[in-house]
């Protein structure tokens, strides 16, 4: 019986030890912190043996196979001796995809991915096919196979979760934009960054497809110098393009093999440019999965959004309140000014991940009436915007941050929470950061 360890209790690690034990494998989860009461019912309610507050090296040392969760770095000491023993160390995406014959469009970028996934998700779903949804989003994509049957699969897949991969090649790989993110996980350097995003094509044929931001310069640069055998679509907002999906006089055209069909941007529920790629991509994987034009266009019509991505809360004295709390980086905070259309009030701030917030001055001068800083170390904003924006404060938790945010604010004003950081610093994660933000509205 192979022996297989999983590092980390959350969602993708009881799900793997869940799938592993169905498949044979005499499994064992260790967690360096404390599991939630939830995970750990669910491991004794599966009788999964598991420890917790520490690492076991004798009971980890020995694996025939390591599932590591995304959140664990490849510097953590227990991975360098897992490394030097020779031990294969996978992530979920890889294992879980062992045990499933099903189609997949696996989704990754720096930006988009969540919208973009769900969207596509919503499509299939529509169109009438049995679709999961799973990765760096919902419940755990190893789970759903131990326990579901699914033809096909939209899946956001982080560049952590690449990282672990080998085998795992989707039908459909969609990459929505690189920008650097994440960088102290890579040594600080965007080249290792960008060729962990394409480790989505790496396992590709010709019979499969890569979907990507034909605008995006290091995209391009990449596959200038690369090669992958997947066939190619682009999509773009600026130029026209004969295969792939492009944006022309408030329409969207989409060519694939000769064949076009087109959708009017006004009725796509999402708005905003970043959101106009997002649909090009979505549209172009359903299209490939055979899923008819009017299902398409009326799927874009009715689509809800993620939640914590430029979320309308709630109207308050005319005043517009703005949950974009998953917003981790200075590129999704760029697209949410850019679709801003009234003077904003902008919370922002919480664990910098090595962010140049100068890309976002044009919108700061055009929009932005005060800043309300959110962190703990808000020092950076405050000397890049210093000299531009009147009204800066800093404050330390959400409720403040509003109440500074409805003071500033007055008729026919947005105070939009976009803050390009990390929320660990005052948060349990970004959708915990949201929530509090949306209840903090509520109370006002």
């Amino acid at each position: 019986m192979k022996k297989m360890v999983v590092l980390g209790a959350g969602e993708s690690g009881v799900g793997t030890a869940i799938l592993a034990k169905k498949q044979g494998y005499e499994v064992f989860v260790s967690d360096k912190g404390v599991i939630t009461p939830f995970y750990k019912n669910v491991l004794l309610q599966n009788e999964i043996l598991f420890e917790e507050n520490q690492h076991t090296e004798s009971n980890i040392l020995n694996a025939d196979i390591v599932m590591k969760s995304p959140g664990i770095p490849d510097k953590v000491e227990i991975i360098k001796k897992l490394t030097s023993k020779g031990v294969k160390i996978i992530s979920e995406i890889e294992f879980a995809s062992w045990f499933s014959k099903a189609t997949y469009v696996g989704i990754t970028g720096s930006n988009g991915k969540t919208t973009t996934t769900l969207l596509v998700h919503h499509i299939l779903k529509k169109g009438g096919l049995n679709a999961g949804l799973a990765g760096n989003i919902g419940k755990s994509f190893a789970q759903q196979i131990a326990e579901q049957n699914y033809e096909v699969f939209a899946l956001e897949i982080s560049s952590f979760q690449l990282d672990g991969i080998e085998k795992f090649a989707p039908h459909i790989a969609i990459l929505t934009n690189i920008s650097p993110d994440h960088l102290d996980r890579y040594d600080y350097d965007f080249n290792k960054y960008i060729n962990s995003k394409f480790r989505i094509t790496m396992n590709q044929t010709e019979n499969d497809y890569l979907i990507y931001d034909g605008d995006d310069i290091e995209i391009n640069k990449w596959l200038k110098k690369h090669k992958t055998k997947a066939r190619l679509l682009p999509f773009s907002i600026v130029k026209e393009l004969e295969q792939g999906a492009y944006l022309k006089n408030d329409m969207i055209y989409i060519n694939i093999d000769k064949e076009q069909f087109t959708m009017e941007t006004s009725k796509i529920a999402i708005q905003g440019k970043h959101n106009m790629k997002n649909a090009m991509a979505a549209a172009m994987a359903s299209h490939l999965l055979k899923i008819r034009k009017s299902t398409i266009r009326e799927s874009m019509e009715d689509f809800e959004g993620a939640e914590h991505r430029l979320e309308n809360v709630l109207k308050v004295n005319g005043v517009q309140y703005i949950n974009d709390s998953k917003a981790t980086n200075v590129n999704a905070t760029f697209y949410a000014l850019e679709s801003m259309k009234t003077p904003t009030v902008w919370i922002v701030g919480g664990i910098d991940k090595g962010n140049d917030y100068l890309e976002l001055m044009p919108f700061v001068r055009e929009k932005v009436k005060a800043i309300v800083c959110l962190g703990v170390d808000n020092q950076k904003i405050i000397e890049t915007f210093g000299n531009v924006i009147d009204i800066i404060v800093e404050t330390t938790s959400i409720k403040q941050a509003v109440a500074e945010s409805y003071r500033f604010a007055v008729k026919g004003d947005s105070v939009l929470l976009s803050p390009a950081c990390a929320s660990f610093d005052l948060f349990e994660n970004y959708e915990d950061r949201g929530r509090q933000f949306k209840q903090a509205v509520r109370e006002l």
